[in-house]
């Protein structure tokens, strides 16, 4: 069986080396980037979805209800959830995130969301009856340790929205191949693996919004990069040939791009809390 908890921090790190080597280095990597994220959701939420139905009917059904929304981002859950709670305390470590948030929330008119400056595991906040986190986990090397900060401060439900990549897709086959394992980046299933040596026995939603929008390069040689950079392999060039028949075999062309196969959809792992119940030990690396 695989050390779930060590793969989830290794992948982590791998990523991070990928975002630095693209330029995400000291200071705020959301702050070119902040205005083109909250327009990207925009367009996601364009369209009803089962989670976003799941969070307001749950919330309804629990009215008076405080949410801590964790990684806030730029506050399109906080204020889709704001009219069904009494309060929701939004957590988010970036200014320029922080920026399209406050600027949504006066447009508005917004009265109970509280933004607090801060990353999760470490930031100190009130107990909420619900806290949620969405796509915000994939920065923390401890997955363990963000859980159990996570149920420590809920006293109803805990709520993970997590990328769930198919197991047969491209960069699945080229992991395989990599590392002898199918995960490219931490997700839903590495997570779930987690939730149960924790003894939590978390339901699943998934989402029925389909898979991510593609993506795409201007050409094979830019497709090949990305991978490796993905994958921590610049410098590497021994698994060059079948990164590139991979690419060749699966990505086709679309107005004048390449297009990758859809590989991805987003699952919601939620569990309610019960009292005195103490969550088992997880090997932390």
């Amino acid at each position: 069986m695989p050390d779930w908890p060590l793969l989830w921090k290794q992948l982590v790190e791998v990523q991070t080396g990928a975002m630095k080597k693209k330029g995400d280095r000291d200071g705020d990597s959301w702050a070119e980037k902040a205005r083109s994220f909250d327009e990207g959701v925009k367009r996601r939420w364009s369209k009803p979805d089962s989670t976003r139905r799941f969070l307001v009917d749950l919330l309804k059904a629990h009215p008076g209800s405080s949410v801590l929304d964790i990684g806030a981002g730029t506050g399109s859950w906080a204020c889709m959830l704001a009219p069904h709670a009494v309060k929701v305390t939004a957590l988010e470590p970036s200014p320029a995130m922080i920026a399209v948030m406050e600027e949504k929330i006066r447009e508005l008119g917004i009265g109970n969301v509280e933004i607090i400056q801060d990353s999760w595991p470490g930031a100190c906040v009130d107990d909420h009856d619900f806290s949620l986190c969405s796509h915000a986990m994939y920065g923390s090397t401890d997955f363990p340790f963000f859980v159990q900060r996570m149920n420590e401060v809920t006293r109803r439900c805990c709520l993970l929205l997590m990328r769930a990549p198919t197991p047969d897709g491209i960069m699945a086959k080229i992991a395989r191949e990599v590392w002898g394992q199918p995960h490219d980046s931490p997700n839903f299933q590495i997570a779930y693996n987690i939730l149960l040596q924790m003894g939590i026995f978390a339901n699943v939603l998934m989402e029925d919004s389909g898979q991510w929008k593609p993506w795409t390069n201007d050409s094979l040689d830019e497709a090949v990069a990305e991978v490796k950079r993905k994958l921590g392999l610049d410098g590497h060039d021994s698994h060059d040939p079948f990164i590139r028949k991979i690419l060749q075999e699966n990505l086709t062309l679309d107005d004048g791009r390449l297009s990758w196969p859809s590989g991805v959809c987003s699952a919601l792992a939620y569990w309610f809390k019960h009292p005195l119940k103490r969550l088992r030990a997880v090997k932390r690396s």
